[in-house]
């Protein structure tokens, strides 16, 4: 149980935030004020029903969705069309265009500064959308930085489009591109869980132009996700939205609140007209050949040279619109991008990301727990996830990174609906030395209750089998958890966790719980977890066990007319993260985070400055960062930060974070700053470095540097060689990395990789370790 004074802080916390739900709930549609509208917006509403309901001139309104949505019609037609960007085909003139988009940032309500103009068309085989992005700076006016699939959305010119199948107004598809055709996809539930690492299976090209730029999209019916109706047409929620990066201004074709995002379809209007062809069993099969050449040399990884011929591949089959089965057999992931390497200060084990796509798609489902985030406070630095897929396929390395174990198959079947989504999933690990034969089990289950909110269960069982010398073991763990919108603006959160295994020091609670409330011009929140010193879930990741951790914050989100130009917001804000330990109840650490500015600028830099209070106990068994000698005790100190970017999607920007201050006994200044030059799209290059610079801690003084340069050269979105390089002058190791990729079909690639490694090892002085690997994979999807 929290200990007494907690409790009373949550309680005192909590009821100002109840108190603004309750006598602030979400503000009417502005139909309930026609004095609020401009005169171009009541001009337009004769000709756009529920327009007016849905736009507002206020900055600080979060608007309801209306009634009366914004509709466009679909045309049918009987030809396939040529897709290259430049809509030449006849059958583009049939489409009625809509347009009219409104701002959704900078100035909510407000009409978009530049037009875009929207079609839709479709056959037995394709939903084709086209828009054209019109810009009095024609090609002057684009910003592209780069071809990375899934760009960064703030960073580019992109047009969107948001599509709601099911038309229950929470589940969302979104295609997006850039001026050069670079795709950006994602599956969203709720505007809450989504998947951003998803790869649909479409189309898309565009031109560049004196007038702005065209898009045009082929999407297959298959790709999409929609109900068996028995109705000859049918209406599906769909939105646009665009961004024109060179005056960094967001619109949107049915508007939404700047505090949401285009996925949250709640706001979507509507598509009329289709007739998409039944929904019937596809099945998507992609095989692959690999060929590889392994070199080591040193004798700690061994003396020799290794060849190989691989065969494997995955297939998908969508057995209704609900249901995806996957399989994969001999998996193989040499195509992924591989670990940064981290130098980890603080008193928490690090998160790295998943980057395998066959974890990646659907892992919001399966990604249940508190997530936490660091980099903006809100949430702080706990993470808790009872289910994290980088603990199957994956050994974890001294320095942090992890190494390959191999998977000889898997299978995951996921059902999504109306009313409820679950799903499983099974993967056999290969035995090797040092590893032995593994199996992995996940299943998850949650249920929609009312409007927008769910409660769920999750259970993973990880079976290790005996070897020569060690009995079979198992471990697993049982989550709970809840998800609920109290409103538009206020949401909350819970789960609790239990873990059982083989041995009794497996068994082990967690829970957390977090209320959250987001508006226009506010953020706050109020996390509490508890993880016990005997909770392990070695399927899942805990950020840190044996303790107690209460994170409230909250930043306002300023846009007064007495800021700068220059400046979009002013988001002062302040919040905590206080730790006990679990098992004696004593403040472990405690950090109070203040934050008296911060600027987003106009063109999407920021510039931040922190004051850090610190207060942290060291008690014999703790943690020690970076394994330095500090003694233990209690230590006071404050640390200073300045967060400095500049605008990303300029050919070259910066980015730095800075720290100094009193850090256990001694000092520590810390730096981190990156480059980015991208002269053209076709070529981009990131030269980053961090130091920490140590006096006197631990009896330590000295420099530790982490450094790496990236590079991406591209002939176009589908053909790109990416290099990269990094050096840690901590654990003496350096990183090599360089991947073409060619994409000759959708998602069928050519890869070509090139891995080195070189490091001290244990031998610092007399033997340096070296491996290198060489790998070519072609694999082909086919649609059945």
């Amino acid at each position: 149980m929290l200990p007494a004074s907690i409790r009373h802080c949550i309680l005192v916390a909590l009821l100002p935030l109840y108190s603004v739900a309750q006598t602030n709930p979400v503000v009417p549609t502005t139909a309930q004020s026609d004095t609020a509208l401009p005169d171009t917006i009541r001009k337009r509403e004769a000709e756009q029903p529920g327009l007016k309901d849905k736009t507002s001139t206020s900055q600080a309104v979060i608007f309801a969705p209306s009634v009366r949505r914004r509709t466009i019609q679909a045309v049918e037609i009987n030809d396939k069309l040529k897709i290259d960007g430049h809509l030449t085909e006849a059958e583009w003139q049939r489409a009625q265009p809509v347009n009219r988009f409104i701002q959704v940032d900078p100035t909510q309500g407000k009409p978009a500064n530049f037009d875009t103009d929207i079609r839709v068309l479709y056959n037995r085989h394709f939903l084709y959308v086209a828009a054209i992005n019109y810009d009095t700076l024609g090609r002057k006016g684009i910003r592209t930085p780069n071809f990375k699939r899934d760009f960064s959305a703030s960073a580019h010119d992109l047009f969107g489009v948001v599509i709601d199948g099911f038309n229950d107004r929470r589940n969302a598809m979104t295609f997006a591109t850039n001026p050069y055709g670079t795709q950006r996809d994602l599956l969203s539930f709720d505007d809450l869980l989504n998947d951003v690492d998803w790869d649909g299976f479409w189309k898309v090209r565009t031109s560049r132009t004196d007038s702005g730029w065209v898009a045009e999209m082929q999407i297959p019916w298959q790709t999409l996700r929609y109900v068996r109706s028995t109705d000859s047409t049918q209406s599906w929620g769909i939105n646009f939205f665009r961004r024109r990066r060179y005056s960094n201004e967001l619109s949107a074709w049915s508007p939404y609140p700047r505090a949401f995002t285009s996925s949250r379809v709640a706001y979507a209007g509507l598509i009329t007209g289709l007739k998409p062809p039944p929904p019937s069993p596809n099945i998507r099969i992609q095989p692959y050949l690999l060929i590889s050449d392994d070199r080591y040399t040193g004798t700690e990884v061994g003396y020799g040279q290794t060849a190989g011929l691989k065969l494997g591949g995955d297939l998908k089959w969508a057995i209704n619109p609900n249901t995806v089965l996957d399989l994969t057999l001999n998996t193989d992931f040499a195509q992924a991008d591989v670990d940064r390497q981290v130098n980890n200060i603080t008193r928490f084990s690090v998160l790295f990301p998943e980057r395998r796509a066959f974890f990646l798609e659907n892992a919001s489902l399966f990604g249940a727990g508190l997530p936490g985030n660091k980099d903006t406070g809100e949430g702080g630095s706990m993470v808790i996830q009872p289910f994290f897929s980088r603990t199957i396929g994956l050994a974890t390395l001294p320095d942090g990174t992890s190494a390959p174990v191999p998977i000889d198959a898997g299978a995951r079947l996921v059902y999504r609906s109306l009313n409820r989504n679950y799903g499983g999933m099974l993967v056999r690990q290969r035995g090797i030395p040092g590893s032995p034969t593994t199996d992995f089990v996940v299943g998850r289950y949650s249920e929609n209750v009312g409007r927008q909110n769910r409660i769920g269960g999750l259970v993973t069982l990880k079976n290790v089998h005996a070897t020569d010398s060690l009995p079979d073991r198992q471990n697993g763990t049982v989550a709970l958890d809840g998800f609920f919108r109290l409103s538009q603006t206020l949401a909350y959160s819970a789960m609790v966790m239990g873990t059982f295994g083989s041995a009794g020091s497996q068994q082990g609670i967690s829970a957390y719980s977090q209320l959250f409330y987001r508006t226009n011009q506010v953020v706050a929140w109020w996390t509490e977890s508890v993880v016990t010193k005997s909770f392990n879930p070695e399927m899942g990741f805990v950020s840190r066990s044996n303790v107690i951790a209460t994170t409230p914050g909250l930043y306002l989100v300023n846009r007064g007319k007495w800021l700068p130009k220059w400046v979009r917001n002013f988001e002062p804000g302040a919040f905590m993260e206080l730790y006990h330990k679990a098992s004696t109840g004593y403040l472990q650490e405690a950090q109070y985070n203040f934050n008296p500015i911060w600027l987003t600028f106009q063109n999407g830099g920021n510039l931040g400055l922190f004051a850090n209070p610190t207060f942290q106990r060291l008690d014999e068994g703790d943690y020690r960062p970076l394994g330095l000698s500090i003694a233990s005790g209690k230590y006071h100190y404050t640390r200073y930060q300045l967060i400095f970017s500049t605008d990303p999607s300029k050919k070259a920007s910066v980015q730095f974070t800075g720290e100094t201050g009193r850090y256990y006994d001694g000092n520590l200044n810390y730096g981190r700053g990156s480059i980015v030059l991208a002269p053209i799209p076709h070529m981009a290059f990131t030269l980053s470095s961090e130091l920490n610079n140590f006096r006197n801690v631990g009896g330590y003084s000295g420099t530790i540097g982490l450094h790496s340069i990236e590079s991406r050269m591209a002939v176009n979105p589908r053909l790109q060689l990416i290099s990269f390089f990094q050096r840690n002058t901590y654990t003496d190791k350096n990183v090599w990395n360089i991947r073409l990729s060619w994409e000759f079909q959708p998602l069928s690639f050519l890869y070509i990789v090139y891995n080195k490694g070189t490091y001290a090892g244990s031998l610092r002085a007399t033997d340096r370790q070296q491996e290198q690997h060489i790998i070519g994979k072609l694999s082909y999807l086919k649609q059945l």
